[in-house]
């Protein structure tokens, strides 16, 4: 298949490992940003075949697992209600708050519909006229747009019964927060490369002079994502700090202009809460004044809901590439998916499912 066996290929996958030990004069470590590269690092092998040359850790590239357990309480609270009709994406339901998941809540009788775009729940405020729709709208910059879209698509219908728990991370905060991290080891990142087919590679130039560190951003098969890592470590060899696109069949230095106008008409950028890291400033999207009658926080008087937090959890130091989902005692004994402690386990990109999933350590 094109785009997919060419970038599998084993012999040139052993070529470029080769290469980025070649070019290697000491031990690099590296942060992928992305869940979809974290699993694809360790499906492939990717870690242990460079192991001796370059270290990768995880960061918080996982939409799912950095979405506060605040908003999941918030989400269940809503599920109360015998008016409202929540919807969510299927990754969602089994993130646990203090308050349970999605699943439970449904269980429970709530009424929660597995959707697979925002437009959906317009279509279902459409069709259900006497009910709430409430639309949980979670992911990074690669979700946003379709988010904004359902938004001017409501208001362009007159739909009243649509609003947004909205809880859109953006990437670029929490890549800054992870370098004034004092405990911080990493000295170049591999970019997501759809976060960069929306917002473009140049939104990573500022990090890379300010701190200094090589940016590069890439796929998601190992052929890539080799790719990117060789950009990277020629980067580090030669002192050099810029961004570098190795995915530029799919991501423009640009962006798509037509995604992030919709994002801006719609959102603003706020502080945000990022499960297991705090909260980071401008670090999230809120809907703009204009379009507060769509704001499910206001609508439903949710702000100011607290949680219990993680519990046992270590979430957070996984997420910031501080632990491996391996350093945690419960990792594949009290917490695994059927019975999943924290995000990370639950979600198809969560580096601890990974771990679990391909390499069955325990």
């Amino acid at each position: 298949m094109k785009h997919l066996d060419e970038y599998r290929d084993p012999a040139l996958i052993l070529h470029q490992v080769e290469a980025i030990r070649a070019a290697c004069t000491r031990r690099w470590t590296l942060m992928e940003v992305c869940g979809g590269q974290t699993h694809a690092i360790l499906r492939h092998g990717l870690d242990e075949l460079l192991a001796d040359s370059v270290e990768l850790l995880h960061g918080p590239g996982c939409p799912v697992c950095v979405t506060p357990a605040e908003t999941l309480d918030q989400a269940v609270l809503l599920t109360r209600r015998p008016e409202v009709m929540l919807c969510t994406f299927g990754d969602m339901l089994r993130v646990p708050g203090a308050l349970g998941d999605l699943n439970g809540a449904r269980a429970a009788g709530g009424d929660v519909r597995v959707i697979y775009s925002p437009l959906d729940a317009v279509a279902l405020a459409r069709e259900h006229p006497q009910r709430e729709v409430v639309l949980l709208a979670v992911g990074f910059e690669t979700t946003a747009p379709a988010a904004a879209i359902a938004v001017l698509q409501a208001e362009a219908l007159g739909l009243t019964n649509l609003s947004l728990l909205v809880s859109h991370s953006l990437v670029p905060p929490a890549m800054e927060a992870l370098l004034t991290d004092p405990d911080s080891r990493i000295q170049g990142f591999l970019a997501a490369g759809h976060v960069c087919t929306v917002e473009g590679a140049t939104v990573y130039r500022t990090i890379a002079e300010h701190f200094g560190v090589p940016i590069v951003v890439t796929g998601f098969e190992p052929v890539d994502l080799l790719a990117g890592i060789h950009a990277c470590v020629e980067q580090l060899e030669r002192g050099e700090a810029r961004v570098e696109n190795r995915y530029d069949r799919a991501a423009r230095d640009d962006g798509n202009a037509a995604a992030r106008d919709a994002v801006t008409r719609v959102f603003e950028p706020v502080e945000r809460e990022w499960r297991g890291m705090g909260r980071l400033p401008a670090s999230g999207l809120a809907l703009r004044p204009e379009f507060a009658r769509f704001d499910a926080l206001k609508r439903f008087d949710l702000a100011g809901t607290e949680s219990g937090g993680d519990g046992p959890c270590i979430a957070g130091q996984v997420l910031r590439g501080l632990s491996r989902p391996t350093d945690c005692p419960a990792f594949g004994r009290e917490c695994t998916p059927d019975h999943p402690l924290g995000a990370p386990m639950v979600s198809s990109e969560g580096a601890c499912a990974a771990y679990l999933h391909y390499r069955g350590e325990t």
